[in-house]
């Protein structure tokens, strides 16, 4: 009973120990785990050139790589500069957004019958008055800013990882002289290039087509900045559970504030839920299941945890980085019971 206790103690230490290096040390980490999760979409959209019947074959494999990496990284560029391109149009129309929504606040209250309370006219006096958008959206936009910038460490990673990945095998080989150890290594690189390989691309493929249809329904309306939130909404798809309601509320807001007519912001939110509730009910479970087998409740507490961590990034990343411990939990015996309560069903 003792030596379990002190096991236990030194377990919550050790861990209390890791927890404190991952916070104090994100800004080194969190570039470096995005680069390397860029590097498998790279090596899925090499494999999918692989597997295209004509191209395939004339291709030679260091021309598919070559080509993965020019499309993600003009993916990824187009996506930082139409984040930096909208950032003072943003600001402009900044005071037109506050009028716009104290008028909508002013509807409200009518319909409310508040108009005429004196709390309402206090409220309105010393709260409402003291709103200004300009510098919020300031702030917010100076935070994406920071993450366009952030796309060009990445991508610097990501070139480095892709060249390390030659020598990759022959490092695992001089790890150890055990040939089990190192057959027992390869099969768990090899279980987690699998599951996360799987993972990303059909997340991937899921989100370009959410944020392709969201962006038909907002363009169709004329919501200003139609392409940006489309972006934003497939980012957001990423995180698990708030993504969803994030992918709607943005936009949202910004159909209350632009448009005066109720309906014109209902057409907006109608076809916008109904896209998160196919996705999050019928294509994200199948995702989740059968590529990274992590219960909804494991998934739920990873975001909690790594958020509370990283912050924004550690919600885009705590899927994956759950998924990887899972994996790496089940080779132990004193970590295995975790993997099994990590699991969807139990088996791993």
């Amino acid at each position: 009973m003792n030596d379990r206790f002190q096991s236990l103690a030194s377990g919550a230490v050790i861990a209390a120990v890791i927890g404190w290096v991952l916070h104090v040390g994100k800004e080194v980490f969190v570039p470096i785990i995005f680069g390397a999760l860029v590097v498998y979409v790279i090596v899925g959209l090499t494999r999918l050139l692989g597997r295209i019947p004509v191209l395939g074959r004339i291709l030679p494999p260091r021309m598919r790589s070559a080509l993965s990496v020019v499309f993600i990284a003009c993916g990824l560029v187009a996506i930082a500069n139409l984040i930096l391109a909208n950032k003072d149009s943003v600001l402009a129309l900044a005071p037109q957004y506050q009028e716009s929504l104290l008028a909508v606040i002013q509807r409200g209250a009518v319909f409310l019958h508040l108009e005429t309370e004196p709390t309402w006219t206090t409220l309105r006096r010393d709260l409402f008055g003291q709103i200004s958008l300009q510098p919020l959206i300031g702030s917010m936009v100076a935070s994406v800013s920071a993450v366009a910038v952030t796309v060009i460490v990445v991508l610097l990673y990501a070139s480095f990882l892709l060249i390390e990945q030659r020598s990759f095998d022959a490092k695992i080989a001089a790890l150890s002289s055990d040939p089990h150890a190192i057959a027992r290594i390869r099969q768990v690189t090899s279980d987690i290039n699998s599951r996360i390989g799987s993972y990303l691309a059909l997340k991937t493929f899921i989100s370009i087509l959410l944020g392709l249809t969201s962006w038909i329904v907002m363009a169709f309306m004329g919501l200003e900045f139609a392409a940006f939130w489309a972006v934003v909404i497939a980012l957001l798809n990423y995180v698990p559970y708030i993504g969803s309601f994030l992918g709607v509320l943005f936009p949202v807001t910004m159909a209350i504030v632009q448009f005066a007519n109720p309906n014109d912001v209902l057409a907006v939110l109608l076809p916008l839920t109904a896209l998160q509730f196919l996705i999050g009910n019928f294509l994200d479970p199948y995702v989740m299941g059968n590529s990274l087998n992590l219960s909804p409740f494991a998934i739920l507490v990873s975001l909690a945890v790594w958020s509370a961590l990283w912050g924004i990034p550690g919600a885009f990343l705590a899927v994956p980085i759950t998924a990887i411990m899972a994996i790496v939990f089940s080779e132990f015996a004193g970590t295995r019971p975790i993997a099994v309560l990590l699991s969807r069903d139990g088996r791993l």
